[in-house]
């Protein structure tokens, strides 16, 4: 099925939405290696962005849940891919937080680790159903944010902007920063169009990137 490339979510959408991830959510597996994953069931969705961009803090918001992803200050918190499912054991839908790439307080030898991890798994995963790119929306795409939409466009797997923080703009330089970021990834192969502006310290956007997923998900069930 085509998906629908338009922006706005009806009220039905948004309340279907909330009920999928209303339900409790819990840790359910974590990988240091690419021969370490768990099993492929239903369909995942993982979020990737620079270190301290604020994927775990956004998951959380997502799920309701204060602490379901570990979140930090130090960028590099996050050392493995981390998969989360619903305790009432849902396999429609899994999350994945994935380490941060680019800069991190620890080595370099573990960073490069981690970003191998992180290509590996986004070359290889059937069920992966969309990526997240988390996008500093203060800063917008950097050079190091490069190096991951070219493995996505080249492994053809579906992505996503999230731009992350975007309370910190003001509402002219929210929508400026948008439309910059739209034609930053216009001729990106792999690129879903539209571009989703988030907080999860007020909760700007949350429901409609919450609305976002249920959509693809039902749309690829």
């Amino acid at each position: 099925m085509t998906e629908n490339t338009s922006t706005p979510f009806t009220e039905d959408e948004l309340e279907t939405a909330r009920k999928l991830f209303e339900g409790p959510w819990d840790f359910v597996w974590a990988s240091t290696r690419i021969d370490d994953l768990p099993p492929m069931v239903g369909h995942e969705i993982a979020f990737a962005g620079r270190s301290n961009v604020g994927k775990s803090s956004l998951i959380n918001a997502l799920t309701r849940r204060n602490a379901l992803a570990r979140t930090s200050h130090t960028p590099g918190r996050t050392q493995q891919l981390n998969f989360f499912r619903q305790v009432d054991h849902d396999e429609r839908l899994s999350i994945v937080d994935m380490p941060g790439y680019g800069y991190a307080a620890v080595g370099k030898d573990k960073v490069a680790a981690w970003t191998k991890l992180i290509h590996d798994y986004l070359r290889g995963r059937a069920n992966l159903m969309r990526v997240y790119v988390l996008i500093d929306a203060r800063h917008g795409i950097k050079e190091v944010d490069g190096a991951v939409l070219e493995t996505l466009d080249k492994a053809a797997v579906s992505y996503q902007i999230v731009l992350t923080k975007g309370d910190a703009l003001k509402p002219s330089e929210q929508q400026a920063r948008i439309e910059a970021t739209r034609e930053a990834i216009r001729r990106r192969p792999a690129a879903f169009p539209e571009v989703l502006l988030t907080s999860s310290e007020s909760g700007l956007g949350v429901a409609e990137l919450r609305a976002a997923i249920a959509r693809i998900l039902f749309e690829r069930s």
